[in-house]
């Protein structure tokens, strides 16, 4: 299995360099801790298609991500949302990646439904030939005639047959090349690629069971009951299996179609700013978000300007106090408080505690200084993400897998916004929904939710003391049936010293929560 997954490698490293994949990066902005991967491009790239080496064009780059599988082409995605990383020739070539894939046969559809749903099946009449075709699944319209009440539009998404098995041997090959640079390349430890893969791997294995998305967009629908200006479709659970997803039929401009968004009279500017500040309401307010959100999942609604979204199949979740790091990061940027943005990081531990904070604050100024006042088409996110990689380099910052989902999902909202308009300000932009989220956890009611929180984690550490005692209870007895010594007295005594113990503890807990 093993060597299976090395030579998938090999291979998807060979298609990729002859097809000028290598191409697309600078070895110019690698910092010198990268030198060897600066060889191994170099090296790569001499067996470029001769046209791609005098052209500079990435030839047939989007069958070649097909070609090698679903996780490429989920790559191959975020690269298309990044023209100011790729280039613009290159991204639109990687757009087709986004939803206009080849649909697999149809004829095997109403087999797929009544294999699935069972009777249930026979509910979805009319449908139609697949309107969108991705890398797990593709969709389909139809008509749904339930037995009780109206007839209504739907969308029917099914898994692709096969395609858990491709991913998992993508996703294996993915292990294999992490454990290579764990082994072989000392300075991508501290990114811990292997825990990334693992992140990337449990993604996976969510998105490939369609029940799971169906709950997904439940969570997310009680989530945004309240909000305006972001839509997404609601869920008809009979008709939902692990391989089908039925939902409501949803209506709207590709967000990507900047023509016809400008024909309809969207407003590309708001719509921008609603995309972006949705995104941030979504991650530091519910800690829960649409980690997907490429062009070929979102839409504008031209009556009302609204950020239509679909394709919930990969969620990110982040806890309290990664959304209050994500929160103080970015407000920290705003306001240009470089000193906090450092030490958030040493808080959650992106940092090592014996580094300078004084100096890291000094290298996020290097790097946010520059992007004030400056719109987003003067933004190079290339060069940006290079002082970020070298910064991360000196300080000996570690990676954290958690929140891989959400720095990826960022990459991919920015990169839609700005597409949407050029002009945007991130910072101010991002203020209100960041602000408004600090002041309230700042207030009476963010306080009272942060006591509650430690106290459940109290109550918990309360609860494991009973196990405890009986566990020590339990090791003393057989120490005591082994040894067969009169030792009842140093037995007591022990046993009263770990209550003794747990007491302290418990009550170092409970002070500890009261005094916050």
């Amino acid at each position: 299995m093993l060597f299976s997954a090395y030579f998938r490698l090999l291979r998807a490293g060979y298609v990729l360099a002859r097809e000028g994949a290598l191409s697309i990066i600078s070895t110019r902005d690698l910092p010198p801790a990268l030198a060897p991967l600066r060889a191994g491009i170099w090296l790569g790239r001499l067996i470029e298609r001769p046209s791609v080496r005098k052209t500079g064009h990435v030839e047939r780059l989007t069958r070649a991500l097909n070609l090698l599988g679903p996780t490429y082409v989920k790559f191959g995605q975020t690269l298309a949302t990044r023209p100011d990383v790729v280039g613009a020739a290159i991204a639109n070539d990687l757009a087709g990646l986004q939803d206009r894939m080849d649909p697999f046969d149809a004829a095997l559809v109403p087999g797929i439904l009544a294999a699935a749903l069972e009777d249930k099946a026979a509910e979805l009449t009319e449908l139609s030939a697949p309107i969108a075709a991705a890398s797990i699944a593709q969709v389909h319209r139809a008509t749904l005639k339930p037995a009780n009440g109206p007839n209504k539009i739907v969308a029917v998404k099914i898994l692709r047959p096969g395609v858990q098995a491709r991913f998992m041997a993508d996703i294996e090959s993915f292990y294999a090349a992490a454990r290579l640079a764990n082994r072989f390349a000392a300075s991508t430890k501290r990114l811990r690629p292997v825990e990334v893969v693992e992140t990337l791997d449990r993604s996976a294995q969510l998105e490939l069971d369609l029940r799971l998305e169906a709950a997904s967009i439940s969570e997310m629908a009680e989530n945004i009951k309240d909000d305006t200006g972001f839509v997404i479709p609601s869920v008809s659970w009979d008709h939902v299996a692990q391989n089908v997803l039925t939902t409501s039929w949803v209506d709207g401009i590709p967000i990507r179609e900047h023509a016809a968004l400008d024909a309809a009279g969207v407003d590309r500017k708001a719509l921008a700013a609603n995309l972006l500040q949705s995104f941030l309401r979504h991650a530091i307010r519910d800690g829960f978000f649409h980690a997907d959100m490429h062009p070929g999942n979102l839409f504008a609604d031209p009556r009302s300007g609204d950020v239509i979204a679909v394709d919930f199949g990969i969620m990110g979740r982040i806890n309290r106090q990664e959304r209050r790091f994500l929160a103080d990061i970015l407000y920290g940027f705003i306001t240009r408080d470089y000193r906090m943005v450092a030490e958030r990081h040493f808080d959650i531990g992106y940092v090592p505690k014996g580094q300078s904070v004084d100096d890291f604050a000094l290298a996020i100024r290097s790097i946010g200084e520059p992007l004030h006042g400056r719109t987003a088409a003067d933004i190079s996110m290339a060069r940006v993400l290079g002082q970020l990689f070298a910064i991360t380099d000196l300080f000996d910052m570690q990676t954290r897998p958690e929140l891989v989902l959400l720095q990826k999902s960022m990459v991919l909202v920015e990169g839609v916004a700005r597409a949407l308009d050029p002009d945007l300000d991130i910072w101010s932009v991002s203020e209100p929904v960041v602000g408004e989220w600090l002041r309230k956890q700042a207030g009476p009611m963010g306080q009272i939710e942060s006591l509650g929180e430690h106290l459940k984690t109290a109550a918990e550490a309360a609860g494991r003391v009973p196990a405890i005692l009986a566990q020590a209870e339990l090791a003393l007895a057989d120490y005591h049936a082994r040894k067969q010594q009169p030792a009842d007295l140093v037995l007591r005594r022990a046993l009263l010293g770990l209550i003794g113990l747990a007491a302290v503890t418990l009550l170092a807990v409970l002070w500890r929560v009261l005094t916050l």
